[in-house]
């Protein structure tokens, strides 16, 4: 394998956003049935890239998501609320560090 692409995959082990779970290692990473993230992808709190083969991939990003989702679900939040209360959460967290980095850059 040329240097380059040991570069390019190593650069993916820390990219957050890399697709690198299939469904079903998701699923079992964060305890649920694949059917549940279907669910919330229905929801529209994640949106899976699909493998060449049409094949959902879910990031880490994702999954930690997924993960909180479960547990507001499991505590009886319905899918549709936890989904939105968490999305507004992964909003306002990005909008918060995007503040800190122009702060930082004044």
């Amino acid at each position: 394998m040329p240097s380059e692409d040991r570069s390019h995959a190593a650069d993916r082990l820390d990219d957050d956003h890399h697709p690198a779970y299939t469904m079903g290692r998701a699923a079992e990473v964060i305890g649920a049935t694949p059917g549940f993230l279907r669910a919330l992808g229905e929801a529209g709190l994640i949106t899976p890239l699909r493998s060449e083969g049409g094949h959902r991939r879910y990031s880490r990003h994702q999954l930690r998501l997924a993960a909180r989702a479960r547990d507001m679900v499991d505590q009886g939040t319905p899918i549709e609320a936890a989904c939105r209360i968490i999305g507004l959460e992964d909003q306002l967290a990005d909008a918060l560090r995007v503040n800190e980095e122009l702060r930082r850059d004044e």
